[in-house]
């Protein structure tokens, strides 16, 4: 993870046949690219095949998630977040198979 008070970077890897949250944010938009794997990302009602180099931008407020289509490969994403606040307290979950929302 990198941080400053511009943006925050980090490498994000969804396992085989997972996926994460549902979720939106209020404080920042993020910008993904697909390092690895194949997927789906789910942005707003959209639901689009991910792949190798694919760029996603993910407006503040809209629901969003990756979801990992792969029996045996991680997708991995690079995501950049800009804005003016970037806690974990600004993750709104709608649903997660974790128990978290």
């Amino acid at each position: 993870t990198v941080m400053n008070d511009y943006f925050q970077s980090k490498v994000i890897s969804v396992r085989p046949k997972s996926q994460l949250s549902l979720q939106s944010h209020n404080h920042r938009e993020e910008h993904w690219i697909v390092a690895h794997g194949n997927g789906i990302v789910q942005i707003g009602e959209s639901r689009i095949e991910a792949r190798c180099g694919m760029v996603f931008f993910i407006p503040k407020g809209v629901r969003h998630r990756l979801i990992n289509t792969d029996d045996t490969k991680s997708l991995i994403v690079t995501e950049v977040q800009i804005g003016d606040y970037f806690g974990e307290d600004d993750i709104i979950r709608y649903e997660d198979i974790y128990g978290r929302a």
